[in-house]
């Protein structure tokens, strides 16, 4: 393949943003868990979506926010580390909340970063419409931003034109991953990714914060089902 790009965006912003919806999103599958509680995003995972000749790595973060706990250190930690490089850093705002302290501070720190900025102002479907103008002229005042968009990434609204500005941005090079792959994760640990999405939604209070899900057995049987053996681990017992 001649002529392609090929580089890596990394996904920022505050919790509950947007962005493993919005990841999920570009790459036109489900590679990342989406929950209405904060924080679900614990670890770095990279969706790969592709854009005509444009290979998009697309590291979706864990949430920014004013850490108080050590694991809570580590996952803000994690987040800056996923920008750390990246050819293009992409900041997700929720227009609906606006620019609360958490993204206040982000965009604050962003400003020292060298890395080649994009705004895309989430959830504009249920935004008020007047604020949105003056929602993306506080923060291109604070920090510009090279391009600045307002999508939807629930409907899919503004998407592919965000889509299309980030592959232009992206350096000239060979893909790093085959066409069809989605995800750089193993089966094993979506499966265990799936399973602690249905932690975050059916139980409540501190218990999916406080749990882990390891796939302990993979087996593919010849009728071509698949027999996972999955054990969910929690702080205490219960």
């Amino acid at each position: 393949m001649t002529d392609t790009r090929c580089g890596s965006v990394a996904v920022v912003g505050a919790p509950n943003a947007g962005k493993s919806t919005l990841v999920n999103a570009l790459v036109g599958q489900k590679v990342a868990i989406v929950s209405a509680k904060v924080q679900t995003t614990r670890t770095r995972l990279m969706g790969i979506a592709v854009d005509q000749s444009a290979q998009l790595l697309l590291v979706d973060t864990p949430g920014i926010f004013a850490p108080r706990r050590r694991l809570d250190r580590a996952m803000v930690r994690a987040a800056w580390d996923g920008a750390h490089g990246a050819d293009v850093v992409l900041l997700v705002v929720d227009a609906k909340a606006g620019l609360k302290d958490d993204a206040r501070a982000i965009i604050t720190s962003l400003g020292a970063r060298p890395e080649p900025k994009m705004l895309a102002l989430n959830k504009v479907d249920i935004a008020a419409k007047p604020r949105l103008l003056d929602l993306a002229a506080q923060a291109n005042a604070m920090v510009p931003f090279a391009e600045t968009f307002f999508i939807s990434a629930e409907t899919g609204d503004g998407v592919p034109e965000l889509k299309t500005a980030l592959a232009a941005a992206l350096p000239a090079g060979p893909w790093e991953y085959p066409e069809d792959q989605l995800v750089d994760a193993t089966t094993r640990l979506l499966a265990a990714e799936i399973t602690r999405e249905q932690l975050y939604n059916r139980l409540h209070a501190e218990l999916p914060y406080a749990s882990t899900v390891e796939t302990e057995k993979w087996e593919e049987r010849r009728d071509g089902s698949t027999v996972i053996h999955q054990q969910i681990l929690v702080e205490r017992d219960s």
